[in-house]
């Protein structure tokens, strides 16, 4: 065997879709095709260790990787393991994130019944926190045409959304969304979330949140990430502050929620912001 390939990764055998990205620890990249680490159906990820700091990983191959989890703390160690994921399979390998009881997936189509049936059982409890629902927004159809988006956003570096199911039985719970990327000399994004009825507070989304933060700070490479809350919403406000936002101002009548213009808290979480200690 030779020198340069006992630093590679153990990779199992498994699908011969191509696109992974390995770099060891002595920054040597590489491109492996059709060797890649087995996954259980129905996530069909191409999974790749990377032992590199994550700034150099961002800067020489940002434009290769899709949604993945670079630890944002990568940095202080040249042998940091993180994960990434080739963005050539973007449009049938979308990425998975796990987090402390959740996992975050990117939406699919036969997940239409679930997602129905979960909005309309929240109905009443969504509805004072969000814009007013389109009269056919719980159709196939109108499903159809928000997968479309979904992809068509995350394609062009837009928005990136998430389905947030229950770890153990994988259930569908609610859903999360890095929207509005900015790019230049912003590198920001804007936090979103929805929790179905049932599963309310129980730590579901405080969990999802502090599980998509790697995402946005490592793989998107944002500097700042954004959220806004109405005032009466405490358990939102409560939720970004367990999850390391600051509280940063009002913004009077900022968005049109449940048909009028309203008046929002604005918390932003910046990458190199600690999570509180509780």
């Amino acid at each position: 065997m030779k020198s340069s390939e006992k630093s590679k990764p153990s990779l199992s055998r498994a699908s011969e879709r191509p696109g992974a990205l390995w770099c060891d620890a002595a920054d040597r990249p590489s491109l492996c095709w059709g060797r890649v680490p087995a996954l259980k159906a129905p996530q069909r990820l191409l999974k790749v260790l990377l032992a590199a700091p994550h700034e150099v990983v961002q800067a020489r191959f940002r434009k290769h990787l899709i949604p993945g989890l670079l630890n944002p703390g990568a940095a202080a160690s040249s042998h940091t393991i993180a994960m990434a994921f080739f963005r050539s399979v973007t449009s049938d390998q979308p990425p998975v994130i796990e987090g402390d009881g959740v996992i975050l997936r990117v939406p699919d189509l036969s997940d239409y019944a679930e997602w129905a049936g979960l909005r309309e059982q929240s109905r009443d409890f969504l509805t004072p926190w969000e814009p007013v629902w389109p009269v056919d927004d719980l159709t196939r159809g109108a499903f159809r045409r928000r997968i479309k988006r979904y992809l068509e956003d995350q394609n062009s570096d837009l928005s990136y959304t998430f389905f947030v199911f229950r770890k153990q039985d994988d259930i569908l719970v609610g859903g999360l969304t890095i929207a509005n990327v900015r790019r230049g000399v912003a590198q920001a994004g804007s936090l979103g979330y929805w929790m179905g009825e049932p599963f309310a507070r129980r730590g579901h989304m405080t969990a999802a949140v502090r599980a998509v933060a790697p995402f946005a700070f490592g793989a998107l490479g944002l500097h700042r990430v954004e959220a806004a809350c109405i005032p009466t919403n405490i358990a939102s406000t409560k939720l970004l502050q367990k999850c390391g936002f600051v509280r940063e101002g009002l913004a009077r009548e900022y968005l049109c929620i449940n048909g009028k213009w309203q008046d929002h808290l604005l918390f932003a979480r910046l990458r190199d912001d600690a999570l509180p200690s509780n």
